[in-house]
């Protein structure tokens, strides 16, 4: 087993150095010519390593700059960039403050004729707000806490969350009119919906008021009179001033998965990146999966790495701690119990999995066991939402670290 686990570290450090921000980011800015000073903002997850790659590659034309990132997420000091911390998954003041501070730089861009060199990622949802009149912090704060605990997608959460800002679905590109916005955009959304990667800021939405009160009703969340009110208007159907590059996705994090996996000798094979569903039975499924592989003469051959691209939901019912990376291993550790020559293990390309210091976790055969003995039973721990603290039991967590990309989740099956 010590060969499946020491192939894992490998996998999953060769996933997340090839889908670092700072090539891609390098390669959408190495042509693009811009005819003033470039002001630059750039939001979420992987904001600093974006923002980083730019200022070398634009280099002095960029005059002044914000990032606006998740706690713990800087690497330090850029120059002439100004880096404020704030909330995620859940906005606080530093993220009004930060949002505040790109919309000054805005107003002194207009004053100079520059350019907006706009760098978005992942987690630029919470990380980037101005809620509209009538909405206070603590609403949002509400609303956001009902839907993550609801099992909402992120589509539909950001469905909800857009129509409530002043900066999302396309305002923020308003805001900018008539400079010029030029936007390098890391997905971590399946798909690729720019509406939907931190809720569309500079994006046409193409969401409607009919889908949000759909949402609304789906998940029954109780709202407030002015936000119920704001989710009945429309959003900007389109934007004049933007110029959009794409750059990374899970399908992209799914591929450098394969290339290691090959590499230490397994036969790869990509079943979907696209998973959206439960992530305990996402957990159950590959499980299952596991089981039958080799079972038959039709069935995968070994040694064999199963790749699963995606992002799952939690539906929050329980006091625990973890997130849907762990849900996902926890609930396959019950499933392949007992199996030889197999481990799973998922993970967060951002390095963090929920509220957590986890990017994920890795399992194999005996994991069941190892918690039962200790007393855990792992049907109960999945009901509380507990993973992390079932996890770090029998030390199966992924520790990462803040990776400084996020390009969503991998889970992977390591079969021999």
């Amino acid at each position: 087993m010590k060969q499946l686990y020491d192939d894992a570290q490998i996998i999953i450090k060769k996933s997340i150095d090839a889908n670092m921000p700072q090539a891609a980011v390098e390669k959408a800015l190495q042509n693009k010519k811009f005819s003033g000073n470039v002001f630059l903002i750039a939001i979420g997850k992987a904001a600093w390593a974006m923002a980083d790659a730019a200022v070398k590659t634009v280099g002095s034309k960029i005059k002044k700059g914000i990032v606006i990132t998740k706690y713990e997420h800087s690497k330090g000091e850029i120059a002439g960039i100004e880096i404020t911390e704030a909330g995620h998954p859940i906005s606080d003041e530093n993220t009004i403050l930060g949002t505040k501070k790109a919309i000054d730089l805005v107003a002194n861009a207009k004053d100079e004729r520059g350019e907006i060199l706009f760098l978005i990622s992942g987690g630029g949802s919470a990380l980037f707000e101005k809620p509209l009149d009538g909405i206070s912090l603590e609403d949002l704060v509400e609303i956001n806490n009902a839907l993550l605990a609801s099992g909402a997608d992120i589509v539909e959460i950001n469905t909800i969350r857009k129509r409530l800002s002043a900066v999302k679905a396309g305002r923020f590109a308003k805001i900018c009119e008539p400079l010029k916005v030029f936007c390098v955009v890391l997905s971590d959304v399946l798909g690729d919906r720019l509406d939907s990667i931190a809720s569309g800021p500079a994006a046409p939405d193409i969401s409607t008021t009919i889908e949000a009160m759909n949402i609304v009703k789906k998940y029954g969340l109780v709202l407030k009179e002015n936000a119920r009110k704001h989710l009945e208007q429309e959003t900007p159907k389109s934007v004049e001033n933007v110029e959009t590059v794409i750059t990374g996705s899970v399908s992209a994090l799914c591929e450098s998965a394969a290339a290691a996996a090959a590499e230490l000798g397994y036969e790869p094979i990509i079943v979907c990146s696209d998973m959206r569903c439960e992530a305990r039975e996402a957990g159950s499924i590959l499980a299952s999966i596991a089981r039958r592989a080799g079972a038959s003469k039709y069935s995968i051959k070994k040694p064999c790495a199963l790749i699963f691209g995606g992002e799952t939901v939690v539906h929050i019912k329980g006091k625990g701690k973890g997130g849907r990376n762990q849900e996902i291993a926890l609930s396959a550790a019950l499933g392949i119990e007992g199996m030889e020559n197999t481990l799973l293990f998922s993970f967060g390309s951002d390095g963090t999995d929920g509220p957590t210091d986890a990017a994920g976790a890795i399992v194999d055969g005996t994991t069941a066991g190892k918690l039962r003995q200790k007393g855990i039973d792992i049907v109960k721990t999945l009901d509380n939402n507990d993973a992390w603290t079932a996890l770090k039991a029998v030390d199966a967590l992924i520790i990462t670290g803040a990776t400084g990309t996020n390009v969503n989740d991998v889970s992977m099956l390591l079969l021999k």
